[in-house]
């Protein structure tokens, strides 16, 4: 007997063991606590709480009253994750002399717990300022301000005057909050109708301010209910797998919305604790005899209502069917004439309807998405700025979709100029038949949408006869589109040689450091972004990468971007833009004027491959003519020649302070020009008047660019573009 006995026992103990391995509470546990069900994961005694977490250990008092954390009074707890309690107002109270006469403020531990996005905090008084303050792993506190000299309207709005109200700031990483309220310093204006300022937290809609009554006495309403937000743990429901608490049948886990842990549900048609595997665990609901909402069946005539495990169907008596669209038991000898009729009548009306609207919601569709676009692309910042102070291009027209699709012929290949590192440029012909160039970014690249926008408010800055001229742009389209005055011969890559090149490109990046509005570095200067028109004067393009430069900075500190041979080392290293950036980049494009090949060439010995090393090695070793291009050395020009390499030289030194200034540039190859016509060098070039400074004839780039044209793309269809910058 006593063997038996022991076996007994033994059972007993592993079947208790199992039930705590498995997460299960006891089965003697206290089930209420006054008015208020005490349901697991939360208890009162040992074994009946989630044993990982004492935050789900309750106090249930002599009072009948239920404690959370000993002070924070429980009146709901929600399997979803909620717990509903009561919290006391903070309040200052004043005298007619507007000096303190008694105050009180309270601070909550929440354990594991944290504040629901579901609160508001609420401030009621006159001229009453309070602070909610949270503490966590980061401390955050949220203000509120109420100001009034008079009593506001009665049961007004908690707008401000009298009562503010705001959101809970980052409520999930905090361990405690505290409320406070004081009042503005000297306003005693307000003693006879509001002598205290009070400050709670309070579930959204529990809180509705009466003016008269709450300004005047609001301790007679001193807790509101607050909601707190749980969750077991902080693993995810995939962390977890099957080691969760939820119950073993019938439910499910879900993850919290706090961020961390997972919380449980009973599965569709089941009701129950999703937490417990026993009777009071999802059980099945008999949805045909239920009185609840959420659960009730949608069955006509409740007499075809059928239960079945999670759920129930609609069935009909023998000789009748079920009409699925009514829900309704009818006759199955319901004629099919006019099943057939009705579904004629009410197919026609549908395409009759859709024929009616189906051109409205297109319409109405499009002006959406070319808003959404337009918005999208900085539109509205764009039109801002150009019709702000100091724009003198602000007349930049706005091109439609509609307009930029059929002057390019729906983007038809064969009206493709170039394409580049930032997207591809093709000829558009405008309704007035003139030619312009149309450039719209890769599909995609944010970043080039944000080029394309600073290019606009770049170009906005400058009027001059050397910079390409910008039209307009069209910002309905996924990606932004600038459109350019067309340049139809080529680059100064394609003609190392030309009229007047190097002075006129000198002058225009002098202005665009010194004579803009705002002053500009291009940060992009080479040959292939100086286009050329039908007289071989040179514009500079490409401004997608530039910056303007405050009146008040010499320069910037940027993300490193150039184009490697021309990018200025001490910008390379130290990320500082200013206008000596330029002043590097500009003499190599004069070295490549002068000898006629790449700024930087792998064919060329170790020490030779950038060409600023390439003329500093044969300078040093005297035997500068053999670098220079034969095609533009005569007798008379080798001075001048001499004179155009140092102010190159003086353009690439490595420190930026040694480097002279733009303007000063553009004055030395001015003076060289003037020299070079006392020199009459068009005696030996007859015809051909403007050749630049250092010599004449037209030379073709050896080989290829990384990018060339508008934007990096030359306007020659074509050529075979390289890819990559």
């Amino acid at each position: 007997m006593k063997v038996q006995r022991l076996i007994l026992v033994a059972v007993f103990f592993y079947l208790a063991c199992t039930e705590l391995v498995n997460g299960q509470p006891r089965k003697d546990c206290q089930t209420r606590c006054g008015n208020v069900t005490i349901e697991y994961p939360f208890g009162t005694s040992q074994g009946c709480y989630y044993a990982d977490d004492p935050s789900f250990n309750l106090t249930c008092n002599d009072k009948e009253k239920l404690f959370f954390r000993n002070n924070i009074e429980v009146i709901n707890i929600s399997h979803s994750g909620e717990l509903r309690v009561m919290t006391n107002t903070s309040y200052a109270c004043y005298d007619s002399q507007g000096n303190s006469n008694g105050s009180r403020y309270y601070t909550y531990r929440l354990g594991s717990l944290s504040l629901s996005h579901k609160n508001k905090f609420n401030v009621v008084g006159c001229n009453a300022v309070a602070l909610l303050s949270t503490f966590g792993p980061q401390n955050y506190s949220t203000g509120c301000l109420s100001a009034c000299n008079f009593p506001p309207v009665a049961n007004g709005d908690c707008n401000g005057a009298g009562c503010c109200r705001t959101d809970v700031s980052d409520p999930y990483d905090s361990y405690s909050f505290q409320t406070r309220s004081s009042r503005l310093q000297n306003m005693t204006s307000v003693y006879d109708f509001n002598p205290c300022t009070y400050a709670f937290l309070a579930e959204n809609g529990t809180f509705h301010f009466d003016a008269l009554e709450d300004l005047k006495n609001l301790r007679n309403v001193n807790e509101f209910p607050l909601v707190l937000d749980w969750s077991i743990g902080n693993q995810t429901c995939e962390q977890v797998g099957n080691r969760s608490i939820c119950g073993m049948f019938n439910s499910t886990c879900f993850n919290s919305t706090r961020g961390t842990g997972y919380n449980c549900k009973c599965l569709e048609g089941f009701e129950g604790n999703p937490y417990l595997s026993n009777e009071h665990g999802c059980q099945d609901i008999n949805e045909c005899t239920t009185n609840s909402t959420i659960h009730k069946h949608n069955c006509s005539d409740p007499s075809t209502c059928r239960d079945k495990v999670g759920g129930f169907d609609c069935k009909c008596q023998s000789g009748y069917r079920l009409d699925t669209t009514t829900m309704k038991c009818k006759h199955k000898d319901f004629g099919w004439a006019t099943i057939l009729l009705g579904t004629t009548i009410g197919f026609l009306s549908i395409l009759l309807i859709i024929s009616c609207v189906q051109q409205r919601m297109k319409h109405r569709k499009a002006a959406e998405l070319r808003q959404k676009f337009f918005e999208q692309n900085g539109g509205g910042m764009l039109v801002q700025r150009l019709s702000g102070p100091g724009t003198s291009n602000a007349n930049v027209k706005i091109f439609t979709e509609e307009g930029m699709k059929t002057s390019t012929n729906g983007y038809d290949k064969s009206r493709i100029l170039g394409q580049g590192g930032q997207g591809t440029v093709y000829k558009g012909i405008l309704p007035d038949n003139s030619i312009v160039a149309i450039k719209k970014a890769r599909l995609g690249d944010n970043s080039q949408v944000e080029q394309f926008i600073n290019e606009v408010l770049v170009l906005s800055q400058i009027n001059h006869r050397n910079v390409v001229k910008l039209l307009g742009c069209c910002l309905e389209t996924e990606v932004p589109l600038l459109v350019y005055e067309f340049i139809n011969s080529g680059t100064l890559f394609d003609h190392l040689h030309g009229s007047l090149f190097a002075v006129e490109i000198a002058g225009t990046l002098a202005y665009l450091h010194s004579s803009a509005s705002i002053p500009i570095i291009h940060r992009d200067v080479k040959t292939a972004n100086i286009l050329l028109d039908e007289n071989l004067t040179a514009k500079v393009a490409d401004f997608g990468a530039s910056r303007l430069i405050p009146m008040d900075k010499e320069q910037l500190t940027t993300m490193v971007q150039g184009t490697i041979g021309y990018l200025d080392p001490e910008y390379y290293h130290t990320g500082l833009l200013n206008e000596k950036s330029d002043v590097y980049s500009f003499g190599v494009v004069v070295m490549e004027l002068l000898t006629g090949q790449k700024a930087l060439c792998f064919e060329r010995p170790q020490q030779s491959k950038h060409l600023v090393n390439y003329i500093s090695s044969a300078m040093k070793e005297n035997r500068l003519h053999e670098v220079i291009d034969a095609k533009i050395i005569n007798e008379n020009s080798w001075k001048e020649i001499n004179e155009a390499v140092r102010v190159a030289m003086e353009c690439t030194r490595v420190t930026g302070e040694e480097r002279p200034l733009m303007t000063e540039v553009a004055a030395k190859l001015e003076g060289l020009r003037v020299t070079k016509a006392k020199h009459q060098w068009s005696d030996q070039y007859p015809g051909d008047e403007t050749e630049n400074l250092v010599g004449v004839g037209v030379l073709s780039a050896q080989g290829d660019t990384s990018s060339t044209g508008y934007d990096s793309i030359k306007n020659v269809a074509s050529m075979q573009v390289a890819a990559g910058r």
